[in-house]
């Protein structure tokens, strides 16, 4: 784990992000805050490329909690088995479903708490509706967050909910809407797992990690 970096060093980092791409987007298809909600749900141990290949076809016909209840446990099944946990996956989309349906009328809840009592939606796929949809400053962390974090220096913790807490804490106020996008892009695309690209890396010189890669 890396040192905290300090406030000058985290706002050029976040000054090239943003310079580099100043609207950066999540990658997850859907057309509105309860396909984001499944779409965000399936992508658990799966890729987005692969959740946007399954829910294609399955939002053109099930867009609403009322469509995908319709739809039913073995539809949504036939839509979704390409991905990892497709059947425990299908029972949360038509339990979520019905429960939005029973307690609150169609309709995504716009909290924390609300959105975490729904099966199969925890604090990240929570934290990631509340950014992309109410542009709510949330902080989903993911691997790549994890990783990047702790090597960069420039949200260190033991765990997701220390590195969140760093998020909201040492990074500036005006990046934090599009923070955790720059860094799961970055985490995603340049410091991966295996082998970190440090050679294309826009912030390799403010970057705490000792092992850079040449």
């Amino acid at each position: 784990m890396a040192k905290q970096l300090d406030y000058h060093t985290i706002r050029e980092i976040f000054e090239r992000f943003h310079a580099s791409e100043p609207e950066p987007k999540g990658e997850l298809d859907h057309v509105n805050a309860f396909t984001l909600v499944v779409a965000v749900a399936l992508s658990a141990q799966a890729t987005d490329a692969g959740v946007n290949k399954a829910t294609a076809k399955l939002f053109q016909i099930a867009d609403t909690p009322e469509k995908m209840l319709a739809l039913g446990e073995e539809g949504v099944i036939e839509h979704i088995k390409t991905i990892g946990l497709f059947r425990n996956k299908a029972r949360n989309v038509i339990k979520l479903s019905r429960i939005l349906v029973e307690e609150y009328e169609g309709e995504v809840p716009c909290s924390r708490a609300a959105l975490q009592s729904l099966p199969g939606v925890g604090r990240k796929t929570a934290n990631v509706v509340l950014n992309m949809w109410w542009h709510y400053p949330a902080q989903a962390v993911d691997t790549h967050i994890f990783r990047f974090g702790n090597r960069s220096g420039v949200c260190p913790g033991k765990d997701v909910v220390a590195v969140e807490r760093a998020i909201e804490d040492n990074i500036p106020v005006d990046f934090q809407q599009h923070a955790h996008h720059w860094m799961i892009l970055h985490g995603r695309y340049t410091c991966v797992a295996r082998k970190p690209k440090c050679n294309a890396c826009l912030i390799r010189d403010l970057c705490e990690f000792e092992d850079k890669t040449p």
